[in-house]
């Protein structure tokens, strides 16, 4: 398929932007990219897709998500991180079935498919939701998954005994450590290579330091990559203080040898700068979510201080429940207004950075910048293309801006990953949307009955039947 006649933003080396530019895709690759009119000469005999009125971007890379929690949007809102965990995520995530996971995880893939998400890193996926229906799932749907799956053996937050996880969501070494190991062994690279399985260790305080350094031993030797929260809140940071000798983030992750290129460690707001120095010099990446750490009064990231030591940053939204859309493209807007806000200086993070971030710095955190992340002659054909044809994104000037400060994952018209069509004129070609909604609505509301906090996810004010 050729694809003509759009505003093509590359973020190739150069920083090349095409107008009237053209996409030739032959099985999942692509093989010319540059003006329309010339590759129309070149090829007179492929079939066309015309994108005239629509900007193509490189399809976007979530570098932080939770699939099971889309079911739980809206049952935490208005609670910091500590209380949303314990009194009502980790409730309602210990009484999932594997049933519930992999509609969950359906609805999650449908949602970031619709909105321009092409690869997504999901974080921490327990036992009890069912892998395999997670695998199936992104192998189903088109979408490229890299899938941590939980590792942990303390069953607390920061070892306080008050913040005690649900029961249901507990796991020891041989169910979470070996299990990832099986799931890797099962699972990773398949799907035409779509499907990559990561560690996705628990926060520093849920995971014994022996086990961390078991992980960290079986990644270097199978190359399994992690990705682990860290630095969300001001406890995880009393955290590291309170060990013996005191320690900072950075300090005990080095430690544990958590820190290095195969390595995605997400929110990091409370930092020093020898923190921030620590992920410079050993190339380890961040996933910066600023929804989700604004919503949960976490804090905001040190993101231009990051950038400013050449710490590769990804961006990605997070759970539901602590963001309430997996719309990479809202995500973008909040990533490049937040810093200017704070620091007084609206030049800090700009829109051009901002989409790195959710492209090519992503690609480079999942290790893929070979493949994906920009859209270049010999990468995966992973695009999206955003239908500028309406009133609140005319007029523009500079496509980019345009891209992270006007439009919205509802602009989305065609999304292709690995040279397939996934999403066409904002339908979902690969799933029934009604059916994975519907499904996921019945599934929610019962989790919550499950769970006995039916009453209290419905908000402050009455609903009157």
């Amino acid at each position: 398929m050729l694809y003509t006649n759009a505003t093509i933003i590359t973020v190739n080396s150069n920083r090349d932007v095409f107008l009237n530019g053209a996409i030739l895709v032959r099985e999942n690759l692509i093989s010319d990219i540059g003006k329309s009119a010339a590759l129309i000469e070149k090829y007179p005999d492929e079939k066309t897709n015309d994108l005239a009125g629509h900007i193509v971007i490189p399809g976007l890379i979530s570098t932080h998500m939770h699939t099971a929690q889309t079911l739980l949007r809206g049952a935490a809102d208005d609670l910091e991180l500590v209380s949303w965990l314990c009194e009502r995520i980790w409730v309602l995530q210990g009484n999932f079935t594997p049933e519930d996971g992999y509609a969950a995880a359906r609805i999650s893939i449908a949602e970031m498919l619709k909105t321009g998400t092409t690869c997504f890193l999901e974080s921490m996926f327990a036992n009890r939701y069912g892998f395999d229906g997670l695998c199936k799932a992104v192998e189903e749907s088109g979408i490229r998954g890299c899938l941590g799956k939980i590792v942990m053996d303390i069953g607390t937050y920061a070892k306080d005994p008050k913040w005690a996880m649900h029961p249901g969501l507990v796991e020891d070494r041989e169910m979470s450590l070996l299990g990832a190991i099986n799931m890797w062994e099962k699972w990773d690279k398949k799907a035409n290579d779509r499907i990559r399985v990561w560690f996705g260790a628990r926060t520093p305080g849920g995971v014994s330091e022996g086990l961390y350094k078991e992980m960290t031993s079986l990644s270097r030797e199978k190359s399994i990559p992690i990705t682990m929260h860290c630095a969300e809140v001001r406890a995880d940071r009393e955290f590291f203080a309170s060990l013996s000798p005191p320690q900072t983030p950075m300090s005990f992750c080095n430690n544990v040898g958590l820190l290095g290129p195969s390595t995605v460690l997400v929110h990091m707001v409370h930092l020093d700068d020898s923190d921030i120095a620590k992920l410079a010099e050993t190339n380890t990446h961040v996933a910066h979510c600023p929804t989700s750490n604004a919503k949960l009064a976490s804090g905001i990231c040190r993101v231009p201080d990051l950038l400013k030591a050449g710490v590769n940053v990804g961006l990605g939204t997070d759970g539901a429940p602590c963001n309430n859309t997996t719309d990479l493209m809202q995500e973008m807007k909040l990533a490049a207004i937040i810093h200017k806000a704070k620091s007084y200086d609206p030049t800090l993070v700009p829109a051009e950075t901002v989409l790195e971030m959710a492209t090519i710095n992503g690609a480079k955190a999942l290790g893929l910048e070979d493949s994906i992340g920009s859209l270049e002659v010999g990468k995966k054909a992973d695009f999206v293309a955003v239908d500028m044809r309406r009133v609140h994104l005319q007029p523009y000037f500079s496509p980019v801006s345009a891209i992270v400060y006007s439009a919205t994952g509802g602009d989305v018209k065609l999304v292709v990953v690995d040279g397939e069509v996934v999403v066409e004129y904002g339908k979902l070609k690969t799933m029934d949307e009604e059916e994975i909604w519907k499904e996921g609505e019945r599934r929610g509301h019962e989790i919550a009955a499950r769970a006995g906090l039916a009453e209290k996810v419905k908000g402050r004010w009455p609903l009157i039947a």
